[in-house]
């Protein structure tokens, strides 16, 4: 799954011409549809690696405490997001990966 995420994101190869043009077409279709590809597999990506946090801290027996200020995470966001490293408080001073 990894290398089909690794050749979703990978940028055009040098020399490709997929672009966005004055009048739809082939090109412009391609383009969105790359767009598309791009943004999804990223966001599986992010997916992927927030169950890898939590599968290491659910291992290490810290799941369920916030990784910022170590208070626990109500239990209400854990049902609503069992992905969740981080208290309300501190998801919102978090800044996503880019």
């Amino acid at each position: 799954m990894v290398v089909e995420l690794e050749n979703l994101t990978r940028p055009p190869t040098e020399g490709a011409s997929v672009g966005f043009g004055k009048r739809i077409g082939d090109g412009t279709a391609e383009a969105v549809e790359r767009l598309a590809t791009t943004a999804t597999a990223r966001s599986i990506a992010a997916s992927i690696a927030d169950i890898d946090r939590v599968t290491i801290k659910i291992e290490e027996g810290t799941y369920g405490t916030c990784d910022s200020c170590g208070n626990p995470i109500p239990t209400e966001r854990l049902e609503a997001r069992p992905t969740s490293t981080h208290c309300v408080d501190c998801a919102g001073s978090v800044t996503p990966p880019p």
